[in-house]
């Protein structure tokens, strides 16, 4: 009787096959993004509409601020919703991303890391940015015993500054101007990243760091349809 044994014996045995990406890869990473970037401006916006302690006409009033505040409840939970359905979109737009740099670049290039890290630390701030919604829409109006007046004016320039630290999602930007340049993303995205990304951490490491709001949820936005939208060569 004969035996054959077979063997695999590849010429580099300390490199990994890398598994093909199947065909039609999902896009709701993307579409998360979308309306992650939506809910961003969503979330400025609303933000700005909270603007007790930015009336001139009650400077120095504390007391006048909190009795504006009371009146723009339907704002302050319009920007809660925003931001925190705009925090939880982020974090899945932030794995998409990562898989989407990674297969691209492979495992061992950093981009696809610091790209998720900076959306995802993007989101804790937001969440960070909305944590003291309840305590203060609920109790400005319904008890005036419940909230002093300082404390009201505390809120209201929390809520005017902390959700408009988006500095570190400009990291992702500038980890999706790194791939474009491999080749491993559309270049007009990665020029994009670049542009908004950039002009994000610049404004961030500034004294005028909460204006980078005003680039960040629009870096997200255009970045994610772009990978919805334009992205058909990584699909096809």
């Amino acid at each position: 009787m004969t035996t054959h044994v077979t063997t695999d014996n590849p010429v580099r045995s300390d490199v990994s096959t890398l598994t093909p990406r199947p065909a039609g890869a999902s896009r709701s990473w993307a579409f998360a993004g979308i309306g992650a970037g939506l809910a961003g401006i969503g979330t400025i916006v609303s933000s700005s509409m909270i603007d007790a302690v930015y009336d001139k006409s009650l400077f120095g009033d504390p007391q006048g601020m909190a009795d504006k505040l009371a009146d723009q409840t339907p704002q302050i939970l319009a920007f809660h919703v925003f931001t925190v359905v705009g925090a939880l979109l982020l974090v899945v737009f932030a794995a998409g991303l990562f898989r989407r740099l990674r297969d691209g670049l492979g495992d061992r290039s950093a981009a696809p890391l610091v790209a998720f890290g900076g959306l995802l630390g993007t989101a804790v701030v937001a969440v960070i940015g909305s944590g003291l919604d309840t305590e203060f829409v609920f109790g400005i109006g319904a008890d005036e015993q419940m909230i002093e007046p300082v404390n009201a004016v505390m809120f209201n320039h929390w809520t005017g500054t902390i959700p408009w630290c988006w500095v570190l999602a400009g990291l992702a930007g500038l980890a999706t101007f790194t791939a474009s340049r491999a080749g491993a993303v559309p270049r007009w995205i990665g020029r994009t990243g670049l542009v908004l990304g950039g002009l994000t951490v610049v404004i961030g490491v500034s004294p005028a760091q909460y204006m980078a709001g005003a680039t960040g949820p629009l870096l997200v936005l255009v970045a994610a349809l772009g990978f919805a939208l334009g992205d058909r060569a990584y699909r096809s």
